[in-house]
Order: structure tokens, then sequence, then C-alpha cells
């Protein structure tokens, strides 16, 4: 089963999202105002099914009521029973009622994990200061329960973040964790994705984190197969094909490549070897969709 293990939705009529409603503002990814409209199932399927995917993992994507969220795309699922969808959902796992929102989450069936981002780029982590979660005893508790609940926890940061984190995901090694975006190199330069594949080195050897092999444009607008080749072999190499996985991060990276451009790219990049377990296998046993 082919699955694309990262993608988003919304609905603007039924879901709030404070950062799709601010018109002009510029995110680290590029200029929002292309995808700040409806991105429903069908647009999105109608890409994916011509790439032969037949299954997918949504993402939470920064709604102002994470539960809303997490019911809409159930809701969204349950009408599309030919459509496999499961989601991973937002928690805030160092709020004093963080047990009672995965209760609420575990009521959905499609649920099979949470996000809650450690970092997305070097100037809005300055602004929003996630990365104090990694000093949070709450965040390294909570992250520990995911594991009795049959949770995953995705995880989204910076490679200055990388050794930190994965301190305290080495506490936490019954929880599997799903590594967004690669790691998120966002400098590209020799230098730059040198220091990456160093740092990303204390996640890889962490036998419960897999990595996905998504957004890699959002730091790299115009980026093509030969320039995220590095990137690509990187992962492969340092998690092996069984922990890695696909996905396209759309709608963010239409911004920057069409379905078709972008899945092919990353096709060429895998070897044929692996494909099987990168574009669908990895994803299935993570997320538990088959």
């Amino acid at each position: 089963m082919k699955i694309d293990a990262h993608h988003h939705l919304w609905d603007l009529n039924a879901v709030h999202y404070p950062w799709l409603m601010a018109k002009g503002e510029p995110r680290f990814f590029g200029d929002p105002a292309p995808i700040q409209r409806d991105y429903l199932l069908e647009e999105f399927t109608r890409d994916a099914k011509a790439q032969g995917f037949e299954g997918s993992v949504h993402i939470q994507v920064g709604s102002a009521d994470p539960l809303a969220e997490a019911q809409w795309v159930q809701s969204v699922a349950d009408a599309n029973p030919d459509w496999p969808m499961v989601q991973v959902a937002f928690c805030d796992l160092t709020a004093p009622d963080a047990e009672a929102q995965l209760d609420a989450l575990q009521d959905l069936p499609t649920v099979r994990g949470v996000r809650q981002i450690i970092g997305r780029a070097p100037g809005e982590d300055a602004v929003t200061g996630t990365n104090a979660l990694l000093d949070n005893p709450m965040f390294l508790a909570r992250l520990q329960g995911l594991a009795k609940r049959g949770l995953s926890f995705d995880l989204q940061l910076l490679p200055e973040l990388m050794q930190q984190t994965a301190a305290v995901m080495a506490r936490a090694t019954d929880t599997q964790v799903a590594l967004c975006h690669a790691g998120s190199p966002h400098d590209r330069s020799p230098e730059g994705l040198s220091y990456w594949a160093q740092q990303l080195s204390y996640l890889s050897e962490l036998p419960n984190v897999a990595c996905k092999l998504s957004g890699l444009g959002m730091f790299e607008p115009h980026w093509n197969a030969q320039s995220v080749a590095p990137i690509v072999e990187t992962i492969l190499s340092q998690f092996s094909p069984k922990r890695c996985m696909v996905g396209s991060n759309f709608p963010v990276d239409s911004l920057n490549a069409n379905y078709d451009v972008l899945m092919e790219n990353y096709r060429t990049l895998v070897p044929q070897a692996d494909v099987e377990d990168v574009f669908g296998s990895t994803a299935s046993w993570f997320y538990g969709l088959r």
C-alpha cells in the first residue's frame, strides 16, 4: 500500500486556523497567500491517486481548537471510506489538562499520534520559544506516557536542537517518534548540510525514531532532485529505508512544486530496492494504516 505519510487538509468554514486568516504575513516557508483557501480531500486525492498513492496520514496544522480540527478530520475520513486516512493531532503535552486532551483525541478512531512542534525556523522560534518544551519535565513525562496509550509523537525541530532533543527522546524509547521534514535542514550550504547530518546522527541512533522525507521545499523554494540528493542519501543511510517514509507536505509544499514533480523527484532519489519501504511499508507499520 502506497502511503503519503505527511499532508494537511483544511476547510476554513469548519475550523479556524489563525495563520491561514493572517493575510499578508510571510512565513518561513514563503508567502502563504496561494494556500489561504480551502484545501479538501478531493483536491488532495486527485493528485495523490495520480501518483499511485492509496492512503495517507493527516498532520495537524495549527488550528485554534485542536480537538475541533481532529474531529473534522475524523468526519472527513468517515465520509470517505474508500480513502484510508489516519491522523496525527495536536496536544500540548505540558498543559495541566493534557491527559484529558489525549482522552478526547483517543475517542477518535483515526488518531494515531500527536505533534507538538519544538522548532519551525530560527526567526519564528525566537518569537514562540517552543524549544522551551525540552526543559519542561511535564513534556518528558507525557511523552513517555504516549507509549502506554499506543500513540506516537511527530517531532518537528531544527538541527540546532537535535542533540538536546535526542537526550530527551532517549528517556522515552518506548514511544515511537517520526521526525518531520528530515529534521528541517534550513541551511543548504555545504557547511550547513554537514552540520545537519552530524546533528541528525543523535536522533538516528535512537531505534524508536523514524524519519520523513518531506518538506524539503520549505527552505529551498527552487529545489530539484539534484539539490536535495545529499539530504535523501543521508537520511536513508542514517535511518535505513525501513525507518524512512515519504510525505508530500501538501498543500504547503505546493508553493514550490506540483505534486507530480515533487513525488517524481523523490522517487528518482530512492533506490528501487527501497521504494516499497519508503513509499508505503514504513508508514503502514508506524501509523497502523493498512
